[in-house]
């Protein structure tokens, strides 16, 4: 943006502050831009030869739109696990010296990881697709006319073109400047804009919050300041989550209970028992296997991935996958009103004159507001609908030659959402000069000035309302500018409702989340515009003025109200942060400049994708549908990763804790391991495998708790010591009842019927609460085990067969009492430590 004059016709010409803007069609002389004066150079920018010399010689900006990882990667990542190594050891051995139904488990693992690969490409492809739609366009001259270009096809020496919102994308040296204020905040932690002019350098990962202006490009690609931390923060990563930072520490410890438990029982299949020597290796391998969770962390790839897929078709762009669940772990969602409660235009409804003001010359000096600023905000732009260049009263009919000449612009000041106003100075046509304030009322007027009175009664219907005031001519920019000014009128505004608002934040009441709204506008006005969409609490209003500075003061306030006006952006920062102090989780959307830095600060940052793009760079995810009415979708599928998750992780640490029990009994006893890999793929896939994929994708909508490993082996372990114990007993039971020739697969068929009908027990309780098709999944699973047991062939491939009745009943009434013992140990564990 730079500042501009308009002559008596209303066309452009030169503001005294740059020099002319080249005109977009004009032919330019063929001369090397570096030997024009740098004025010139700045105003046409490259050519296009200069353009592909940069190119050739790799001055390009080439870090990459998303570092999402490559095919191979994510190949790799699921492949080389240390799990699938010892698994793909056991299977190898297991190849040689069983058959073919003892390896079955190693075709479980392909198949697994198959899975995994599929699923995470499938999100690459679709966070890679989502974030070329939302990729900010900076504007670049070249050959003398502004276009907008990719972000990687800068090339060293291009123009940039700068304006409110947008984030400079690479290092350079400032060419023009009009009131061009940065904020390099996230940078260097320095919340206070600095003042760029002409010559001063500007540095990537840095935003323009106020004026506007050029660059010219120094350093791109992997030069500029922050390339590598931009590369970084878009990377495609499964990682620095709760849930799965969770998961590895229980790989850790379950990896250290399997170390020493799976040595013990190769020395007592192998040394003590002096069996066959190809029934040892695979009754071994059979007590190791089911000691590893493997399907657990494809599991929870699948389920953030395929999220990312579900959220993808609704436009929703997952900047970084632990957002999911981020955002589902959230208790307070702070809400800028402009542009999520509200849509981003306004309509003027009044406009009322004060202290005897000329109805006429107001709406001129409005229309010559609205001219003199290139990158109007959306007050401003209703106010240039409403009163366009040479249409007179705003009010435009064929063949008018009545408007007055529009008055050129003698100097300009930008709305900085700091200040709360803009203004600019002119030459009137008669040739007198004025200079003029447009803002927040309670900012230009004194407290207690009768007028407040009059707005507040129109901020009480909702409406919003800017004061005109004139104020001597003087520097508009000077910290007390407003002094001395005098009241003109008033322009009253009528904000445009989202129609989705009203839904969205009785779904965030219905499920326990405070909403607190957070605006640069009055807080009366906004509160009225709140409690029409049915934000409880929307009367308890206040003006951050009067808002503590202590932050567990503040952190009162927050709690105690929940609409908040004349907020500044730093405010909105110490507000998240005392909000956090509480032990809150925030999630703050927002779509403007005065939004970035509470979105960087809070848990989960969301940005609409027509917001600046310094709001869309700092959030984790972006609303590309600008739809306030998405977030409900966000939350829903971050409770359905996370509960979902908690439900299967439970069954498969069941499995590895009653597996190492299993095998330290063994050892101890000095008995063969009651079974083959084929029993315990039997058993892992209709018990935990097949249900668990389809539990982990179920809806699920219960509020997200923390302590996610506490929370799983608080289950999993006496579930696991339950179904172990009653499976022993039921084996030393078997061994003393059976004798002779086949007692081993008696004995074993007998103890897996136990282990069965104990681990369908612990499935069917954690598929409650039940839904038609949670029994009918359970069902098919005992459905499916049944069948093993009658069809002759399939009794001959899993070495399974119920030898007599005594003892399957038997097998049957120590499941039945381990069954009573799970549902006695879970309400236990429910009423002592919370569901």
């Amino acid at each position: 943006m730079t500042q501009r004059a308009l002559d008596s016709s209303g066309e452009q010409t030169p503001g005294p502050s740059r020099p002319a803007m080249i005109d977009a069609g004009a032919e330019l002389d063929p001369v090397h831009p570096m030997d024009l004066p740098p004025s010139a150079h700045d105003a046409t920018g490259l050519t296009t030869a200069e353009v592909a010399e940069r190119v050739a010689r790799g001055e390009v900006n080439d870090v990459p739109v998303r570092s999402s990882r490559s095919l191979t990667e994510i190949v790799r990542a699921n492949v080389f696990t240390r799990f699938n190594l010892i698994i793909g050891v056991l299977w190898v051995i297991m190849l040689f010296v069983a058959p073919i139904q003892d390896s079955l488990f190693g075709f479980v693992i392909v198949a697994n990881t198959g899975i995994g690969i599929i699923q995470e490409w499938r999100a690459k492809k679709t966070l890679d697709s989502l974030a070329v739609i939302g990729e900010a366009k900076p504007t670049v001259r070249r050959d003398g006319k502004a276009a907008e270009i990719s972000t990687h096809e800068i090339v060293l020496g291009d123009v940039v073109e700068l304006g409110p919102g947008d984030k400079v994308v690479v290092d350079g040296t400032v060419a023009e400047a009009d009131s061009l204020e940065v904020d390099e905040s996230l940078l260097t932690g320095e919340a206070d804009p600095v003042l760029k002019r002409p010559g001063d350098p500007v540095m990537s990962g840095s935003f323009v919050v106020a004026g506007g202006g050029a660059f010219t490009a120094t350093k791109v690609g992997r030069e500029a300041y922050a390339a590598q931390l931009a590369e970084e923060a878009s990377r495609f990563t499964l990682v620095h989550s709760e849930l799965r930072s969770g998961i590895s520490t229980i790989l850790k410890y379950v990896t250290w209970m399997m170390v020493p438990t799976a040595i013990g029982l190769i020395i007592s299949q192998l040394v003590v028992k002096d069996n066959n020597f190809k029934d040892s290796v695979a009754r071994t391998v059979g007590g190791i296997v089911p000691m590893i969770p493997e399907g657990l962390v494809l599991l929870t790839s699948v389920a953030f991935a395929i999220g990312v897929v579900r959220l993808g078709r609704k436009q929703c762009l997952v900047q970084e996958l632990p957002a999911i669940e981020g955002l589902a772990r959230v208790d307070v969602v702070c809400l800028d009103k402009t542009g999520t409660l509200t849509e981003g235009g306004m309509d003027i409804t009044e406009v009322r004159p004060l202290n005897g003001s000329d109805e006429a010359y107001v709406h001129q000096v409005l229309r010559s507001l609205g001219s003199s600023d290139p990158r109007p905000n959306a007050s401003l732009q209703a106010i240039i609908d409403a009163y366009p260049a040479g249409d007179k009263d705003g009010k435009a009919a064929e063949g008018d030659q009545g408007a007055e000449a529009s008055w050129a612009v003698t100097d300009a000041l930008p709305f900085s959402s700091a200040r709360k106003y803009s203004g600019a100075a002119f030459t009137e046509t008669d040739g007198t000069s004025s200079a003029w304030l447009l803002g927040a009322p309670d900012v230009l007027l004194p407290e207690g000035d009768p007028t407040l009175d009059e707005i507040e009664h129109l901020n009480q219907q909702g409406l919003r309302v800017l004061l005109l005031a004139r104020v001597p001519s003087g520097e508009l920019d000077a910290p007390d500018a407003a002094e001395g000014d005098v009241p003109t009128a008033l322009v009253v505004l009528e904000q445009r409702l989202r129609p989705d608002a009203a839904e969205t934040l009785k779904y965030f009441a219905q499920q326990n989340v405070a909403t607190k709204v957070i605006s640069g506008d009055n807080a009366v006005s906004v509160g009225a515009v709140a409690g029409k969409l049915g934000l409880a609490g929307a009367e308890n209003t206040l003006d951050a003025r009067k808002m503590p500075t202590d932050p567990d003061d503040m952190a009162t306030a927050m709690e105690q109200n929940a609409v908040f006006g004349r907020v500044t952006p730093q405010q909105k920062r110490d507000m998240v942060a005392a909000l956090q102090s509480r032990g809150h989780t925030v999630a703050m959307t927002g779509d403007g400049v005065n939004d970035v830095l509470a979105l960087k600060d809070a848990d989960i940052g969301v940005s609409m994708g027509s917001g600046s793009e310094a709001t869309r760079a700092v959030a984790q995810i972006v609303l590309l549908n600008n739809s306030f009415a998405t977030l409900p979708s966000v939350v829903a599928e971050g409770r359905r990763v996370i509960g979902n998750i908690t439900r299967v992780a439970t069954l498969f640490l069941t499995k590895t804790v009653y597996s190492v029990l299993l095998a330290i009994l063994v050892v101890c006893t000095q008995v063969e391991y009651p079974f083959l890999p084929r029993h315990l793929t039997l058993l892992s896939t209709l018990t935990i495998g097949v249900p668990a994929f389809f539990l982990a994708l179920a809806p699920n909508k219960e509020r997200a708790q923390p302590h996610f490993v506490r929370r799983v082996m608080r289950y999993a372990i006496p579930s696991g010591v339950i179904a172990a114990t009653a499976t022993f007993t039921t084996y030393l039971v078997a061994r003393h009842h059976y004798a002779g020739p086949g007692a081993l697969e008696a004995e074993t068929s007998a103890a897996t019927l136990t282990l069965f009908l104990t681990s369908m027990w612990v499935l069917a309780i954690i598929a409650r609460p039940y839904t038609w098709w949670r029994i009918a999944l359970v069902a098919a699973m005992g459905l499916g085990f049944l069948i093993v047991l009658v069809v002759p062939w399939l009794q001959d491939f899993f070495a399974l067969k119920l030898v007599g009745t005594t003892m399957p009943w038997t097998a049957v009434g120590i499941a039945v009492a381990a069954a009573a013992l799970l549902e006695f140990s879970w309400r236990l564990v429910g009423r002592r430590f919370g569901a």
